[in-house]
């Protein structure tokens, strides 16, 4: 069963917005078994949407869409699917007075603009929209199944949820299954060389890989003609194959995040962490805290960027800091030492580095990082040397930053991570502080 995306914004075609719903829904398509065979992206233009409309629904037998459904003059996907349809444009009362009274509960007036979201195509179904004003509808052309959602993705995905998937499960046909497995720690080229072979040695097992910095997802598909149960039987042998080969790279599946891993890596352990952070400035505690009941193992973030900050809240010495500079592992020692007596917890993290563009020098050149972890065996230091501009030289701190926290917490290697290449690692076996 053929099916297709089509996604409506000039702020799309220009490259002003990343256009993130096709893939979503291709992706959600393909695990209901259709093929979608087409996703395709155009302006904000009556013409060009018709025409567009009109094409997929000859040659597919599912289409969704999304945008151009809201209350300004460039949305016009209600009028384009009308044309493609050869229709008129109705105004449905019940959705006007839905939207009128979600105008009402925010004490807004309903303008014209705001009214003709209550407009669909002639002989068209509505699809009520519980997150949003603006409400989908959907029609059948040429034997296709034609839907129309918001393009704003929190709303696209529940009306997708709730109203498309109760009215094309029943057309996919499941012979595949695909499971998501996501990475951090290890390049693209050499997860692909690692898994090499699996194709050939799991019949019908695609692999796929989808780099999302500093992320690296592996998708394993497998198809079995007519037979979905055996589908998701080879999927899983040939995931399970997948994760012995990158064994600790892979943190979790697809709705899986990497600070939830270290969330729950720590929560198992029922250990606490304090961060102490000076050239990521305050990324690591804003991923962590982006998960709910993070309380539970976060006991604080503190963002030390000037020297003194270091000092005066975390205890740094000002001759390490004379003698060694904010970049060295004396001061990320120090640093994340410090965050953990003031926390009284388990472990405590630390960053200090060079961020870039500019600061760097010939001993510490731009993307240099010292990390700091605290941990009751006693303290490591690590040096990095990142590439890159400051957002990926942040993140990718960040990111090892919570590495060296997950593997600590899980008893794992700490020097397994190879997203770039660790330039130095001193121990200092010496316990630091326990927890008061």
């Amino acid at each position: 069963m053929t099916a297709a995306v089509l996604t409506i914004g000039t702020e799309l075609t220009r490259g002003e917005l990343v256009d993130t719903n096709a893939a979503w829904l291709a992706t959600e398509l393909t695990q209901l078994g259709f093929d979608v065979v087409e996703q395709r992206t155009v302006a904000d233009d009556p013409g060009a949407i018709a025409t567009a409309i009109q094409q997929l629904a000859a040659r597919t037998k599912v289409l969704v869409a999304t945008g151009g459904l809201g209350p300004t003059t460039d949305d016009l996907t209600v009028k384009s699917a009308a044309q493609a349809a050869g229709v008129r444009v109705e105004r449905d009362p019940a959705m006007l007075e839905v939207i009128r009274r979600r105008y009402a509960s925010r004490g807004r007036d309903l303008s014209e603009g705001a009214a003709a979201q209550a407009d669909r195509p002639t002989g068209s179904d509505a699809l009520p929209n519980a997150e949003g004003t603006a409400p989908g509808f959907a029609f059948e052309l040429d034997g296709c199944r034609c839907h129309f959602l918001p393009g704003v993705p929190r709303e696209m995905k529940a009306m997708f949820d709730a109203q498309v998937l109760p009215r094309i499960a029943s057309l996919g046909v499941r012979e595949s299954h695909q499971i998501h497995l996501r990475t951090f720690g290890m390049p693209e080229s050499e997860i692909g060389a690692r898994l090499d072979g699996i194709e050939a040695d799991f019949e019908g097992v695609t692999l796929g890989y989808r780099a999302h910095f500093p992320e690296i997802e592996v998708k394993v598909l497998a198809r079995v003609e007519g037979d979905a149960a055996r589908a998701e039987e080879r999927a899983r042998e040939a995931a399970a194959e997948v994760r012995v080969r990158l064994g600790d790279l892979v943190y979790g599946e697809k709705d899986d995040s990497f600070p939830g891993a270290v969330g729950d890596a720590l929560r198992r352990k029922g250990a606490q962490l304090a961060v102490a952070e000076s050239c990521t400035g305050g990324m690591i505690g804003e991923l962590l805290t982006a998960v709910p009941g993070s309380s539970e193992y976060v006991l604080l973030s503190a963002v030390t960027y000037a020297n003194a900050a270091k000092t005066v809240i975390l205890g740094v010495p000002t001759d390490v800091l004379r003698a060694y500079g904010a970049v060295s592992s004396e001061t990320a020692r120090a640093m994340c030492e410090g965050a953990r007596r003031l926390g009284a917890c388990d472990y405590a993290v630390a960053t200090t580095g060079v961020a870039g563009p500019g600061g760097g020098s010939e001993e510490k050149p731009v993307g240099t990082v010292w990390f700091g972890l605290a941990r009751p065996e006693g303290t490591v230091t690590m040096r990095y040397r990142f590439s890159g501009d400051r957002d990926q030289v942040r993140t990718m701190a960040a990111y090892v930053a919570l590495d060296l926290v997950r593997r600590a917490s899980l008893g794992l290697d700490l020097d397994a991570c190879r997203a770039h290449s660790r330039i130095e690692r001193r121990d200092h076996p010496a316990p630091s502080a326990p927890p008061a």
